[in-house]
């Protein structure tokens, strides 16, 4: 079920299936990708894995499993509405049999959309609902229409980063610099990834004068990406992450040993916050 809400000139939608982020409106215009066939999402929800091993399998408590999907499997499960506002909604995932065939813990994963101040929150909780510490990674994939043909629309970070690619061979995405000029070439080697950000936000500037700005105060890797092989992907992906992603801690098959995953104790909770800005450059 799709529900919607509107907090003075800003709309956004959100749905039960996957809690997925489907519209994010200011003054009527849609910023948010519309789906399409050049990638049949919005902005999933990346639980309890960021990407997937190497291998499509980990190790928990000594056995094997394996995800159902890449990013893990809440963007493709049915989430409940717990909450709602005139500013806000809440949904709710729980473990179930089903999700202890691919992991073997038992958690609350709760997803809230909230506007304030003239931003969206992304608000994700994690709960640890049993008896044993589970472990896992967290990030959003919020994707947002550009024009990636070009060089004019750019993805600026708040500091000056320095991001090397090293798949297939080393390349220099960025050298103490804070612009990515848009354009297909630049993601060939796929997602453009920097592990402990100087940058506390990075900002989609559009050469039409729109923007939107991503802000990650509890994130340890920001990931920026696009179909990179079809034209008709007119997006661009904000990702923030917990941390590196999965396959980055493929030296250690067992889950907790794996350097980024995060550690929650039983009866403990994980709270992680990105926000969203959109709008008109002045």
């Amino acid at each position: 079920m799709l529900i919607e809400k509107t907090v003075g000139n800003i709309s956004f939608s959100a749905d039960e299936d996957g809690a997925e982020l489907h519209s994010l409106r200011v003054d009527g215009e849609e910023f948010l990708w519309q789906c399409g066939s050049a990638w049949r999402r919005y902005a999933p929800v990346l639980f309890p894995f960021i990407c997937s091993p190497a291998s499509g399998k980990y190790r928990a408590g000594g056995r094997e499993y394996a995800m159902p999907g890449n990013h893990g499997f809440a963007r493709d499960r049915k989430f409940t509405l717990v909450g709602e506002t005139d500013t806000s909604l809440a949904f709710e995932l729980n473990s179930d049999d089903e999700t202890r065939q691919w992991y073997p813990y038992d958690f609350r994963l709760t997803v809230i959309y909230e506007v304030r101040d003239g931003v969206l929150r992304v608000i994700n909780v994690v709960q640890n609902t049993g008896g044993e510490t589970l472990y896992f990674y967290l990030g959003g994939h919020p994707a947002f229409i550009a024009d990636i043909e070009g060089g004019r629309d750019i993805v600026e970070y708040e500091k000056p980063e320095t991001i090397i690619q090293d798949k297939d061979g080393e390349r220099v995405i960025l050298d103490n610099e804070n612009v990515l000029r848009l354009n297909r070439a630049l993601f060939d080697h796929d997602v453009i990834m920097k592990d402990a950000p100087e940058s506390g936000f990075v900002t989609l500037k559009r050469a039409n004068g729109r923007f939107v700005r991503l802000s990650y105060p509890d994130s340890k890797c920001i990931a920026v990406w696009t179909a990179e092989k079809n034209a008709q992907a007119q997006f661009i992906c904000l990702e923030p992450w917990t941390s590196v992603p999965v396959y980055a801690d493929d030296a250690h098959e067992d889950i907790e040993r794996k350097p980024h995953a995060i550690p929650l104790d039983p009866g403990q909770e994980y709270n992680y916050m990105y926000t969203i800005e959109a709008g008109c450059m002045a």
